[in-house]
């Protein structure tokens, strides 16, 4: 039987606020992890391109779960799953929350679009609305609060309004946008047909990452996660080493 980790990103194994956002340690236990014959992937609200300027050159994800579920690759960016949000809905959400002042970020093929130029290391476009985005499969959109309580009222906004078409998620200060049905424990499940006779771990540090963590065989949190989250995994870790090393020692 196959192991398969499927890990958050965002305070889980990378800490953008930190002097140090991706920790060598926990690049050299992936890599060991792999080493010993294992899967290790993410699980994340992230784009694809929100993901690679950041860990290419550190190690080699086996999957990539992406945008709350929607578009899934293997370690080629083959796709395993695409799901979309239709365009029009995305156009009638972008018109409801850009003059609000809320920073939005459109998945659309893996590649980012925003409404403003920013410092980042990566692909992106910069695009005034739905109209002069680029063509193709709209994944997934993240938009950014200022407080935790502006995102819970968001999350439930949308819910309300248009949740018969998509889910929305808090991500801490961020609601994730993602077709309906889809979800991160949606992307695990995806995974675990891919790879076929495997036991699944999950790790994950926030609310959103819940259907992960409860979709995984075996769960891992840490202890500045919410009570909710911490109530709910197997085990409560003080970093992603602690929870990679356990899944090694685990015998199946």
């Amino acid at each position: 039987m196959k192991k398969v980790f499927a890990s958050d990103f965002d305070g889980t194994l990378y800490f953008y606020k930190a002097e140090v956002k991706l920790p060598p340690e926990n690049v050299a236990k992936i890599k060991e992890y792999q080493a010993a014959g294992n899967y290790f992937g993410l699980c994340t609200g992230r784009q694809i391109g929100g993901l690679t300027p950041f860990i290419t050159g550190f190690f080699e994800p086996d999957f990539m779960i992406t945008s709350t579920g929607s578009n899934i690759v293997d370690k080629d960016f083959n796709g395993i799953r695409r799901l979309e949000i239709d365009r029009n809905l995305m156009d009638q959400i972008v018109k409801l929350i850009k003059p609000r002042g809320n920073r939005i970020s459109i998945d659309i093929d893996g590649v980012i679009n925003v409404f403003e130029e920013m410092d980042y290391p990566g692909e992106y476009n910069v695009i005034t609305g739905m109209d002069d985005a680029p063509k193709g499969m709209v994944h997934g959109c993240g938009i950014h609060c200022e407080t935790l309580e502006e995102a819970a009222a968001m999350t439930a906004e949308l819910n309300e309004k248009f949740g018969e078409y998509l889910n929305a998620f808090q991500n801490v200060i961020e609601v994730d946008l993602a077709p309906k049905g889809c979800s991160k424990g949606a992307g695990v499940e995806a995974i675990r047909r891919y790879f076929g006779d495997c036991k699944v771990y999950g790790i994950g540090d926030s609310l959103n990452d819940l259907p992960l963590l409860l979709a995984s065989d075996v769960s891992y949190t840490f202890p500045y996660a919410p009570e909710e989250v911490q109530r709910q995994v197997t085990k409560v870790v003080p970093t992603i080493v602690e929870a990679l090393e356990d899944s090694m020692q685990d015998e199946i």
